[in-house]
């Protein structure tokens, strides 16, 4: 994948993460409407919070994400965000999912992977910064 430096204000950035996360009980149910409108959801919620969603893919019991985001907003509330109004929009969406599969709790479990890429290793960055007076 080809570097994009992105710019707000006064800085540029390449901030991207992997971020995979789970419904509850490990339930399949993303298939079909609600993978289509999931997908939808997502880059909704990425455009309205100033970030870029790269890459994702829907699984029918788990979620990846590869998303850019500005240094501004930390990975904690990236995720909250995305689950927060993820859920809000699918139960709006489809009603009787809560009741089948949810029993009126929340659709995500509470855990979630966050793992960060750049353009380059961590191996080149540290020799980079190590040969700056070279």
């Amino acid at each position: 994948m080809k570097e994009k430096k992105r710019k707000i204000s006064h800085f540029v950035y390449n901030i991207n993460y992997h971020i995979v996360f789970c419904p509850k009980y490990r339930h399949s149910i993303f298939e079909n409407e609600l993978e289509s409108e999931l997908s939808r959801i997502f880059k909704d919620i990425a455009y309205n919070y100033g970030f870029e969603v790269l890459e994702h893919e829907i699984m029918p019991d788990h979620i990846h994400l590869f998303v850019s985001v500005p240094p501004t907003i930390a990975p904690t509330e990236i995720v909250k965000i995305l689950k927060s109004i993820s859920a809000n929009r699918i139960f709006k969406t489809f009603p009787n999912l809560k009741k089948s599969k949810f029993w009126g709790s929340g659709l995500w479990s509470k855990g979630y992977y966050v793992g960060t890429a750049g353009a380059v290793s961590s191996e080149i960055i540290v020799k980079y910064i190590q040969n700056q007076k070279s």
